[in-house]
């Protein structure tokens, strides 16, 4: 049911019941205080009052317990209800209505109160923390919530809260598995968590007896990956049910240790060593708060969606493009190094480069070219880079002082073995980003693959580009364009959306939750400001 069909399910008694109710010595005074406070207050509050008349909506207390016990289901998204002030709503209400408070704490505590109740449904909806204040290079605009006030106003009057809570909550397929695995991982945290496995000079490896065998398998079935899994018996000859030894390190625990390790990005090989290790012993609670700061990621990003979109996952090292026939196309990438981080952003893809050029922006030639060419000029030949003035004369580097070398441009000619390879994919953007095709190709079998100076590098992106191309009724054949060896720019017809954002956490088809490292330390910044108590 949407808004409006909930708005108007109220039927028109329900509306007449308040009316009858607003009905007072004081209900004049109240309303032209209304109208004098509520000028000072934002639009949406004056657009608020203005629907209703002026007439307040909180002098009932048992609309004040309704929504204050409704508040406490935000726990299920991540958020604080306390940041919401169940507790003073409820002794505000106490000492305006039962200690006859004048009119003017009356329309204050109204006020507050619809202030409050609009916070927490914008929050749910687009966030709490302004993604911009993190310094993270955001550039995808967050919109403004867009529920309806008037639907916001009847809710009020039926005291339907949760109801209201329900409508705005964010409906996307992915929002709602991160929801149900925040639920599941908070009964485990109930249940006591699970195991730590104590430190170990050694790797756990399949065949092996220990007694930390034991408390894998523990851990394990803890999050449910043994139940996903059979035991093999025949992995070890002889060793039926009756003989199953939980300090043996057999097949079906090999097994879970494999998905456990996809699932975290980890190389599937089914040796627990350092970093299987590590994250196994993450506790619960950690994994808790990620899974709560990527729902507020997720309500930043998932509105507004086009019907079609290329979205590039950094932490996941993985993009997919949702094509216009419903078809999903997915592909390995490699991102930004630690240090030279792939920004999120938001754009639209408005053409590609065949057979490109790569111009060396200035930190990768300070920080990674020049110290080469001082080492042995030969570097220049050898890599195809032409030394350019800023106008784009050609210049000798035997005449170039490379110890200050001045405001050269180094550029390098294209081939297969450019750095950017035969292709570019390009959209406009303040940090000069893009996805392109590498020589490179071994990386794209790395679980963890942060590898590039900040673009994007795409497997099979020629494939992409052919798709774009198809998809946006732009007559180009990629591949002839290649092989014509000519560089040269290919315009979409229409431009196609990207967005470039940053997920620890990602929940799979089958529900499932892949805990991601978090490559660009982002994590704690955001929870320290989705933890930071409101002020309200």
């Amino acid at each position: 049911m949407g808004l409006w069909a909930l708005l108007l399910g109220l039927g028109p008694l329900a509306w007449a019941e308040p009316e009858a109710a607003w009905q007072g010595d004081d209900a004049s005074g109240v309303v032209a205080e209304l109208v004098r406070q509520v000028a000072s207050q934002d639009q949406r509050l004056r657009d608020f009052y203005a629907l209703r008349d002026h007439r307040p909506a909180w002098q009932d207390a048992d609309t004040v317990a309704a929504f204050t016990s409704a508040l406490h289901t935000l726990e299920s998204d991540g958020l604080h209800p306390q940041d919401y002030r169940p507790d003073e709503l409820r002794a505000r209400h106490r000492e305006v209505y039962e200690q006859g408070a004048d009119i003017e704490a009356q329309v204050q505590y109204d006020l507050f109160a619809t202030r409050t109740l609009l916070t927490a449904l914008g929050h749910l909806q687009r966030g709490k923390v302004d993604p911009g204040s993190l310094g993270t290079g955001w550039e995808v605009p967050v919109s403004k919530p867009d529920f309806s006030l008037a639907a916001v106003s009847g809710a009020i009057d039926q005291l339907r809260f949760e109801a209201l809570i329900n409508e705005v909550r964010p409906d996307f397929v992915p929002y709602q598995r991160l929801r149900s695995g925040l639920a599941r991982y908070r009964n485990i945290e109930r249940l006591g968590g699970w195991p730590r496995l104590p430190p170990r000079e050694q790797s756990l490896r399949p065949g092996d007896v220990d007694d930390d065998v034991a408390l894998l398998r523990e851990r394990l079935t803890r999050i449910g990956e043994l139940e996903l899994v059979a035991v093999d018996s025949d992995a070890f000859p002889g060793a039926g049910l009756e003989a199953f030894d939980p300090r043996r390190y057999d097949g079906g625990l090999e097994a879970a240790v494999k998905r456990f390790q996809r699932r975290h990005l980890l190389e599937p090989d089914g040796v627990v060593g350092r970093q299987t290790l590590a994250a196994l012993n993450v506790p619960v609670e950690r994994r808790i708060d990620q899974i709560r700061l990527n729902m507020e990621r997720a309500r930043w990003l998932l509105h507004g969606l086009p019907e079609s979109f290329v979205l590039v996952d950094i932490a996941g090292y993985r993009l997919s493009y949702f094509r216009p026939n419903g078809q999903i196309w997915r592909s390995r990438i490699v991102v930004g190094r630690p240090y030279r981080r792939t920004p999120s952003l938001r754009s639209e893809i408005t053409h590609v480069t065949v057979n490109p050029t790569w111009t060396i922006p200035p930190t990768i030639k300070r920080e990674d070219v020049l110290p080469r060419v001082r080492q042995d000029l030969g570097y220049l030949w050898r890599e195809r880079i032409q030394v350019l003035s800023p106008s784009g004369t050609p210049l000798d580097p035997w005449e170039i002082d490379w110890d200050n070398p001045g405001n050269i441009v180094l550029r390098q000619a294209p081939g297969p073995q450019n750095a950017l390879g035969q292709l570019v994919i390009r959209f406009p953007n303040d940090h000069m980003v893009y996805l392109h095709d590498t020589p490179s190709q071994d990386l794209f079998s790395r679980e963890q693959r942060a590898f590039s100076s900040g673009c994007i590098r795409v497997e099979n992106i020629r494939e992409l580009a052919q798709l774009l191309m198809d998809d946006t009724h732009s007559e180009h054949d990629i591949e002839a364009r290649i092989d014509s060896g000519e560089t040269r720019n290919v315009s979409l017809a229409n431009r196609m959306p990207v967005i470039i954002h940053y997920w620890t956490v990602n929940p799979g088809d089958d529900g499932e939750l892949s805990f991601r490292p978090d490559i660009y330390e982002r994590d704690d910044a955001l929870l320290r400001e989705l933890d930071r108590p409101l002020a309200l």
